[in-house]
């Protein structure tokens, strides 16, 4: 799902377009929210260039700087990791000002956060998630804990972006206990 024009990412495309949007509206609290989130991704590129400009130095490889450049693009799914840790991230902020009594903090977090949640895709449902991880628990002959190897990186890669990590972990966890 890249976009034709650019090279880059239509998810990216879309938060640089919602970036320009919200700038022009004058909406404060999505303009830094939707910021955020942009440099979120782009230091996340810049980190992927940092490993390929390791990489190039330690294999003395031909790659120029154009090259790095592309190739530190990230994909939609990547991106998806970036908006679900800035997810994380303002949950943990919510608890903390809960703790801390700061009710206009915690307003303000969750307010940022259903903007950053606009950017994933439809949630699965954990009707959904049980579903597949039975039907993959049976695939893999899966019976117990220790199994617990086989049965996670499946399910997960089938869920990127569209379910927690933990949520799938909890149901894994279940099926697994009661089989």
């Amino acid at each position: 799902m890249e976009s034709k024009n650019t090279g880059q990412s239509v998810l990216k495309q879309k938060i640089a377009d919602d970036l320009k949007l919200s700038l022009k509206s004058g909406d404060k609290v999505k303009l830094a929210t939707v910021r955020l989130l942009y440099s979120a991704i782009k230091y996340a590129e810049m980190a992927k260039r940092a490993k390929l400009a390791d990489a190039k130095i330690a294999n003395q490889s031909e790659l120029t700087e154009a090259e790095m450049v592309r190739q530190s693009e990230l994909s939609d799914a990547e991106i998806y990791s970036v908006i679900n840790r800035e997810i994380r991230q303002h949950q943990e902020s919510i608890e903390s000002y809960k703790n801390g009594n700061r009710p206009d903090l915690v307003a303000e977090e969750e307010a940022e956060l259903v903007i950053i949640q606009t950017y994933l895709p439809a949630q699965a449902s954990r009707e959904e998630i049980v579903a597949a991880a039975k039907r993959i628990i049976a695939e893999t002959g899966a019976a117990g804990q220790r199994d617990k190897g086989k049965v996670m990186p499946k399910l997960v890669a089938e869920f990127k972006g569209k379910a927690d990590g933990r949520i799938i972990n909890e149901v894994v966890s279940e099926l697994l206990t009661q089989g």
